[in-house]
């Protein structure tokens, strides 16, 4: 129990120094989003320790939502690797107390090369600040640390600036999901955005049914299609569509009269459809909005396919 007093404090803390920082925001975040639109290179983010995991982490944000950037490690940097920072590019440099070494024998570097540097640090006043082009403060009262000494509440501050200025990038450049597919291309938000109904959907052994076949007959099929449902046609038209559910809420409805009843007396005639060439996005966006969990794959009004929800997910 006092530990979770403890983590709580701990969240609190570093939830309220993200809430501090945003009164911070000036027209200094503005320039550096207009600088970094206009840049022709990259976005080159470095830093030392702690901060050198913030930039390394930055720079992968910025790479995956469409801003080309690299991460630069500032020792390596100093031993040949600033042969890595071209005329084009932009640096963007992370230190809490704006002091490290290692950056400022870098700047002395940039600066005879005339290549813009953003500094985000917690000291306006410090010399990485003051021999920058642009600055972004993100200063904190204290550290989360028992101790105000373990790089808690900053390095939260600084992560989330830079995603601030990644997602601030992605609105000014209209950035969306295709695009980002476009860069995770083996993940599960990207199959959905790039791979096509087509490719996913039951194409044999349809659960077809007759609109005068009883219930009890259809619900055989149904199980034996082992997608939940069947499809009503008449030739190559299709007629409707029918579920388990469709066929348990008739049977409880008619009561003794069941035996009686039949496909078309319990079937939806307009059953929901989406084209083989549609993305699995717009096949999640239907189940979502209709709530269901499959549609009848249909061309040029013939049945090609079925895609349901487990088809989506794997």
């Amino acid at each position: 129990m006092e530990s979770r007093i403890f983590a709580e404090k701990c969240l609190r803390e570093e939830a309220q120094a993200l809430l501090d920082v945003i009164p911070k925001l000036d027209n200094s975040f503005e320039q550096v989003i207009d600088l970094i639109l206009h840049c022709k290179g990259h976005v080159v983010v470095t830093g030392v320790g702690k901060s050198g995991h913030v930039a390394a982490k930055i720079a992968a944000t910025l790479a995956s939502t469409g801003t080309p950037a690299i991460f630069l490690n500032a020792l390596d940097a100093l031993h040949g690797d600033l042969g890595m920072v071209m005329s084009d590019d932009v640096i963007l440099m992370i230190s809490n107390s704006g002091n490290t070494d290692e950056l400022l024998r870098v700047i002395a570097s940039l600066e005879e090369r005339h290549i813009p540097i953003v500094a985000m640090t917690g000291n306006a006043e410090s010399l990485i600040a003051q021999h920058s082009n642009y600055h972004i403060l993100v200063s904190v009262e204290r550290e989360a640390c028992p101790l105000n000494l373990a790089p808690t509440s900053s390095t939260t501050v600084a992560m989330a600036m830079g995603d601030a200025i990644a997602c601030a990038l992605m609105e000014m450049r209209k950035f969306k999901a295709k695009d980002f597919a476009q860069f995770h291309p083996g993940g599960t938000l990207g199959r959905k955005l790039l791979v096509k109904v087509k490719d996913v959907m039951y194409t044999e052994n349809f659960p077809i049914v007759p609109s005068a076949m009883r219930l009890s007959e259809a619900l055989m099929t149904i199980s034996g299609g082992k997608l939940g449902l069947g499809v009503v046609m008449e030739g190559d038209e299709i007629l409707g569509i029918i579920t388990d559910g469709d066929i348990r809420r008739a049977v409880e409805g008619a009561r003794e009269n069941f035996i009686n009843l039949t496909v078309s007396e319990a079937m939806t005639r307009t059953p929901k459809t989406i084209s083989p060439e549609a993305k699995l996005t717009t096949v999640q966006t239907l189940f979502r909005k209709h709530k269901i969990h499959s549609l009848l794959v249909v061309d040029r009004g013939r049945l090609v396919g079925i895609v349901d929800y487990f088809a989506i997910m794997n």
